[in-house]
């Protein structure tokens, strides 16, 4: 979407000649609320404007027979002016004795909010402007909803217009408190609430003597109480590659840096391929250099030939970006058409595009009210929290952990669609489950076939994986299926979850990441199992649907091919009665983190071969079933 920056001032040097530190705010707000107006008064108590400016502004209101307007300062489209209204995002800059500001004037109209974000998710702090006759609008509860998914914490809030109520403490007070119960709620604690007349100039940048009950700060005071965020260099470096083009004999592959720095000799690891080489040289326009930093447009060579394509994520070695095909995310939703679980969208993070489907509608939110909805729809100017699903692995990070890779829009044919932030919360970082590190090896062929091993036994070998909640009964089917099959002449065990803690995964905890690892392990054993000729019965609550598949593959890979994923199923509620472990008791009592069901997720299978519904069967009927099932699957001629 385009942008119109207005460049009034550029950045100043210090008393050292050094640059003064400088902070981006975004100013929001609902429409009519005086945004521009308090932004133009900024501009002029703090002698900010450029030499004319003012003349230039009073000149053309004269022209036009209309009084002077302070928001013309901004508002620079015609239709703008013609409209009364700010349309796109305004950058300009404004100074204090302490620091350079760089304001960003959003619109605050509905219709505009793809605006709005644009300008906010560049903002390192943000004015809430409030109307302190209107008082706290829905836009206003709006725009403090997006001021907390975009990350932005530092927030000054701007009671405005208070020469139209008279300048009354008690109004301003109670707009104080709704306005601050609100942003309480969602985790914001405002700097200062100020009350303002932008039009008069009333502490703006200097206190008011017709508000001579206010002892806070002015609102140039607030801002320069605002701390400036560490430097995107400070961040571990991110450099999407934009393109790879050929001169001469040389592959530059090129892109920006978001955040960190680069020098000539790096090791880089291009995610999510893992390809890794040594930078030969960096490229800048017409010349070299020996290092580069967030902010720079660059290219760069390798000190060897490897085939890199546009949407990987360069990154040093030492500090990789995760590597995921599902993750969370909070969105805003802002197509005509309501998102909805099922769907399918284009998915943009950084240079990356790649079809993404909505996995799950968790909540949606109410922004106004805060209230959390289940639902499976989500409508236009919406907020909610879902899950995203790729076919392929995504390079990426948790947007608490670098803002610049954890943000994304989603694109429904042509059209923006909606944008959020990513939440890793609960998943694993699947890199060192795809990463294979051991060499020189190779794979001993057994001269006892699979076939030999079938035709011996008088059933296939495979895999029966059990997954569900814990409580859905998946050891107590497994035991007595095993039990069962054992006195029919099955050769048959049981892997479980808690038995192989003991030994082979006891160094494995129960953070995303090892319950991973530990249903990875899992899956080639019972791939070895299988192979072997056995039945084999894995029961584990396996939550994540992409270690089911690894499992799957793990079966294929080492010849049985034989994997019948069976969901063991029975609602949350079942299982909670049932506890026989104690175990949701301390989740709901905060002595187990990342318990799935309750603050851990569960993908359930799309498709799985069987389903046993403990909570509309028995425990004899759900292991008739499953020895039916195996029977007709299992069994040789």
């Amino acid at each position: 979407m385009s942008r119109h920056e207005t460049a009034v001032l550029g950045p100043r040097a210090g008393p050292r000649g050094d640059t003064l530190e400088r902070l981006k705010i975004a100013v929001v707000g609902h429409v009519d609320h005086g945004k521009s107006t308090l932004v133009g008064r900024l501009f002029h108590d703090t002698n900010s404007l450029p030499e004319g400016k003012f003349e230039a502004i009073k000149e053309m209101c004269d022209r036009r027979g209309m009084p002077f307007e302070w928001a013309f300062l901004m508002d620079a489209f015609q239709a703008e002016r013609d409209q009364g209204v700010t349309i796109d995002t305004a950058q300009i800059w404004f100074h204090t004795a302490r620091r350079d500001y760089v304001i960003i004037d959003a619109p605050g109209h509905s219709e505009f909010l793809k605006n709005m974000i644009t300008g906010a998710a560049k903002a390192e702090a943000a004015l809430l402007v409030i109307d302190a006759h209107e008082g706290v609008r829905a836009q206003s509860r709006r725009h403090g909803y997006l001021l907390n998914l975009l990350g932005i914490e530092q927030v000054c809030v701007v009671v405005n217009k208070m020469d139209a109520v008279d300048y009354g403490q008690a109004r301003f007070r109670a707009v104080e408190d709704e306005i601050g119960a609100y942003l309480g709620d969602i985790g914001i604690v405002p700097s200062a609430v100020v009350p303002v007349s932008a039009r008069a100039g009333d502490n703006v940048a200097l206190p008011s003597a017709r508000m001579s009950w206010y002892r806070g700060p002015t609102m140039t005071e607030a801002l320069d109480g605002f701390s400036v965020p560490p430097s995107p260099v400070a961040l571990p470096l991110r450099m999407p590659v934009q393109d790879v083009y050929k001169f001469d004999n040389r592959r530059i592959i090129a892109g920006r840096i978001e955040t960190g720095r680069l020098k000539r000799g790096d090791r880089l690891v291009f995610s999510p391929s893992n390809k890794s080489a040594h930078v030969a040289t960096i490229e800048v326009w017409n010349a070299r250099a020996d290092e580069a930093c967030a902010g720079q447009s660059i290219g760069i060579t390798l000190d060897e030939q490897l085939f890199v394509e546009r949407g990987e994520l360069a990154s040093h070695a030492e500090a990789l970006p995760v590597e995921t095909n599902v993750f969370r995310a909070k969105i805003f939703w802002l197509a005509h058409e309501a998102l909805k679980a099922g769907n399918r969208y284009k998915l943009k993070l950084a240079t990356s595009e790649t079809p993404v489907e909505v996995q799950s509608v968790d909540w949606v939110i109410n922004p106004e009210t805060l209230e959390r909805i289940k639902g499976e729809t989500v409508e236009r100017h919406g907020f909610a929290e879902l899950v995203l699903r790729t076919r392929s692995l995504l390079a990426l990070d948790d947007h608490k952990n670098n803002p610049r890779t954890g943000r994304f829009v989603l694109v429904d044919g042509y059209d923006i669609a909606g944008g959020g932030v990513i939440s890793m919360e609960g998943y694993p970082d699947q890199r060192a489950l795809v990463t294979v590190k051991s060499t020189n090896v190779s794979s001993v062929a057994h001269r006892v076939t699979v076939e030999t091993r079938a035709r011996h036994n008088q059933h296939q070998g495979g895999v029966l994986w059990f997954t569900g909640l814990s409580g859905a009964g998946k050891s107590t089917i497994a035991l007595e299926l095993e039990q069962r099959l054992f006195r029919k002449g099955y050769q048959v065990y049981v892997l479980d979850g808690d038995n192989l803690r003991v030994g082979l995964n006891a160094n494995l905890g129960f953070s995303p990441e090892d319950r991973a690892e530990n249903i990875r392990r899992v899956g080639e054993v019972a791939a070895l199992f299988a192979e072997a000729g056995f039945v084999v019965i894995t029961a584990f609550i396996s939550p994540y649907r992409s270690d089911r598949d690894r499992a799957r593959a793990a079966a294929e890979r080492q010849g049985s091919g034989n994997f019948h994923e069976v969901y063991v199923s029975a609602s949350l509620e079942v299982c909670e009665k049932r506890d026989p472990k104690g175990l949701y008791r301390k989740a709901r009592a905060g002595k187990i983190d990342q318990f799935t069901g309750i603050s851990a997720p569960y993908e359930a299978p799309e498709a799985p071969e069987l389903t046993l519904p403990t909570d509309a069967l028995s425990l004899e009927e759900c292991v008739e079933a499953a020895i039916d099932y195996l029977e007709r699957h299992f069994r040789s001629g």
